[in-house]
């Protein structure tokens, strides 16, 4: 595996504001589970079930962990970084991870030593959407959009790991590789993602499909969401339907440009299984769910029994 190690000199970000508005239900919710039994490897994905690993990933990024502030636009190897990193090694390693997910190709990893401790971070590349940026040079705009797109992607409400299909293009115009099973596996459209995190255009999302009804629930919901009206993942701002802001190229499963206003951005589409939603009857007392007298998510009896 080829390791990148960045000497970029360029000042740190582009984002002046830390994201850290959270994003927790509105009503109680049973615990998750813990992250290790829902967290499938991403090589396990070709493992188990024999799809390409080009294009899937599993999410788990909150809403609070999209803190950008210091981040560089070319390197990881200069004092502004080490200041940023060693403000909160934990969560900025997490970001991190996501980063290089999504800017590094697969089969290349970028590595940090921390200065003051010599712990050395390595992380490894998946969708390589912004090959200027993981060689080296300074974000463009368009690898600020596609970055941001696939932060947005990943960003889960409860902070657990979904395994999810990302199509879309890299900022060179590149697809990312998909095949047929991906798309029967991964049936369920979700939404559309796009943004630009590092210049404080706003963070958006999109549905690609209907959104959750009363009885649904999901451990993804940032894009399947049971409002039309407001996003269930605040910061990032709910804008409708994808169909009415972005536009695709041919038949391609994925949109390829979204405007909003005045602007044009690059979007990521994601896609879903379809039992990463559940239902109020299905028989399963699932984390999402509770108790009650009701057939709703928040009062399943049929699968939570009544409340004690």
């Amino acid at each position: 595996m080829k390791k990148i190690q960045w000497k970029g000199t360029l000042e740190l970000l582009l984002a002046a504001q830390v994201l850290a508005v959270g994003c927790g239900p509105a009503q109680e919710f049973h615990e998750p589970p813990a992250l290790a039994s829902q967290i499938q490897e991403i090589d396990g994905i070709s493992t188990n079930n024999g799809l390409s690993t080009n294009g899937l990933s599993t999410n788990g990024l909150s809403t609070n962990g999209l803190s950008t502030n210091g981040l560089s636009t070319n390197g990881v190897n200069t004092a502004a970084f080490t200041t940023w990193f060693q403000g909160d090694p934990a969560q900025n390693d997490t970001l991190m991870q996501y980063v290089v997910r999504c800017g590094v190709q697969k089969g290349q990893s970028i590595t940090y030593t921390d200065p003051t401790t010599a712990h050395i971070y390595t992380w490894e590349g998946l969708l390589g959407l912004t090959p200027g940026w993981a060689g080296g040079t300074a974000a463009t705009e368009a690898e600020q959009q596609v970055m941001t797109a696939c932060l947005l992607a990943h960003v889960n409400k409860y902070g657990v790991s979904v395994p999810l299909s990302v199509l879309g293009k890299n900022s060179a115009g590149v697809e990312i590789d998909y095949s047929q099973e991906e798309l029967e596996t991964y049936s369920r459209l979700e939404g559309c993602f796009f943004g630009n995190l590092f210049t404080g255009e706003g963070l958006f999302v999109g549905a690609d499909s209907r959104s959750l009804d009363d009885t649904e629930s999901s451990p993804r919901a940032c894009a399947l969401m049971s409002s039309t009206t407001e996003s269930a993942c605040a910061p990032v701002a709910y804008v409708g339907s994808c169909e009415s802001l972005c536009t695709r190229q041919g038949t391609q499963p994925y949109y390829t440009s979204c405007t909003l206003n005045g602007r044009q951005y690059l979007p990521i589409t994601t896609r879903l299984r379809p039992e990463e939603v559940y239902r109020c009857g299905d028989g399963v007392c699932q984390w999402t769910e509770q108790c009650g007298s009701g057939t709703t998510r928040d009062s399943c009896a049929a699968d939570c029994g009544t409340c004690s």
